[in-house]
């Protein structure tokens, strides 16, 4: 099945957001898709850090979101 990922940054003053990151990707299922996109996370070559991240089917719905931080895990965030 074919997805779409894409990394965005959010503005937090009015919830915008810019797309930095799209690809397009095969996975079996949902949580391949997931996968995928958090190894791509750390090798793409983006312009900007993204925030955030959303799955999209080929239809262009949405099947899954997350902030980048929640994707990464707790030993992978910034202390603060």
């Amino acid at each position: 099945m074919k997805f779409v990922i894409e990394f965005y940054r959010t503005r937090e003053r009015d919830d915008a957001h810019a797309v930095v990151g799209r690809e397009t990707v095969d996975a079996v299922d949902l949580d391949a898709a997931v996968e995928m996109a958090r190894s791509l996370t750390q090798s793409l070559d983006m312009p900007q850090r993204p925030d955030a991240l959303a799955i999209l089917d080929e239809n262009g719905r949405t099947l899954h979101s997350c902030a980048f931080d929640a994707l990464q895990g707790p030993e992978k965030r910034p202390s603060p």
